[in-house]
């Protein structure tokens, strides 16, 4: 299954950090997103991008997991040689990761 079929993301950019906010449609899936969207998974669907550290917080009242990204836009959004270095781009493809 893939996340999108159990969530959906917000993002955000700021200098060369990314933040992605993964929101879970019903509350009852919010553990099974949990236990399978670890930093590490994240990380490594990343890896090609990803050149500092990854945090994950949880928010489990509002049915989401919050993924902050360092040195993740390959300079930053205005300095990335990158088509599309925004953080929207970056969420867009963790709903593709099957879970």
């Amino acid at each position: 299954m893939k996340l999108r079929d159990l969530a959906h993301v917000r993002s955000g950019d700021k200098g060369d950090a990314a933040q992605i906010s993964v929101i879970c449609y019903r509350s009852e899936d919010f553990p099974k997103i949990a236990a399978a969207l670890t930093a590490d998974v994240v990380a490594g669907h990343f890896a090609p991008i990803l050149k500092g550290a990854i945090s994950r917080y949880e928010a489990p009242q509002l049915g989401a997991l919050v993924f902050v990204m360092e040195q993740a836009l390959g300079g930053g959004v205005t300095r990335s040689l990158a088509i599309d270095p925004h953080g929207k781009t970056l969420a867009a493809t963790l709903l593709s990761l099957e879970i």
